[in-house]
């Protein structure tokens, strides 16, 4: 059915978008450094002005506050993606109880993930943005579970999403090969129990 690919569509764009977010994030956490190593002749006068050690602080402080930009947005987007999927599978599929629950399932992870995870990770974070690497330990600690719990969340998503897609993928094979819903759509069904095609 067209509408199952659909779903199967909306699906792996939403398991698409999450690991692209996460080599950005990766990427961003890596950004600092590798600008630092790879500067030019101008930027390097301006260093030696600022000092490395002030510099790399103030690099990872900027990818820092990118990477909470743009997972603040992918957040909202997955609600939003969310809840349209969900009454997408609704309202236009006949997808089992099974197909919707992971479906409420995904919205509840995305909810956990916005609104219990992000703001400690982001308060802790900015905490920790500018406190020298022998001070804060307790603060590092707990953005440390934060995060951890963020991406386990994250993992978690990733593992419903790939159920939900073998279900919808699954259930679409099945019903092809019985024949379908449209096949069936012409026979009448007598008293008598035979079949008779119009």
């Amino acid at each position: 059915m067209h509408s199952r690919r659909f779903a199967c569509l909306l699906l792996g764009m939403w398991l698409a978008g999450g690991f692209l977010v996460t080599w950005l994030v990766n990427e961003n956490s890596r950004a600092a450094d590798r600008l630092l190593q790879e500067s030019d002749p101008a930027a390097t006068l301006r260093i030696k002005v600022l000092g490395p050690a002030e510099t790399l602080m103030l690099l990872r402080y900027e990818t820092a506050e990118l990477t909470r930009t743009e997972l603040n947005l992918w957040q909202g987007a997955q609600i939003v993606l969310g809840v349209f999927f969900l009454f997408f599978l609704l309202f236009g599929t006949s997808e089992s109880k099974f197909s919707l629950t992971l479906a409420v399932v995904l919205i509840v992870c995305v909810a956990v993930q916005r609104f219990a995870i992000w703001p400690e990770v982001v308060s802790f974070g900015r905490l920790t943005d500018f406190l020298p690497a022998t001070l804060g330990s307790g603060y590092r600690n707990r953005l440390l579970v934060m995060e951890g719990a963020f991406f386990a969340v994250e993992i978690g998503k990733w593992v419903v999403m790939a159920v939900l897609g073998v279900t919808l993928i699954s259930r679409g094979r099945r019903s092809s090969r019985s024949g379908g819903a449209w096949n069936q759509f012409n026979i009448v069904d007598k008293a008598d129990n035979r079949h008779i095609d119009r």
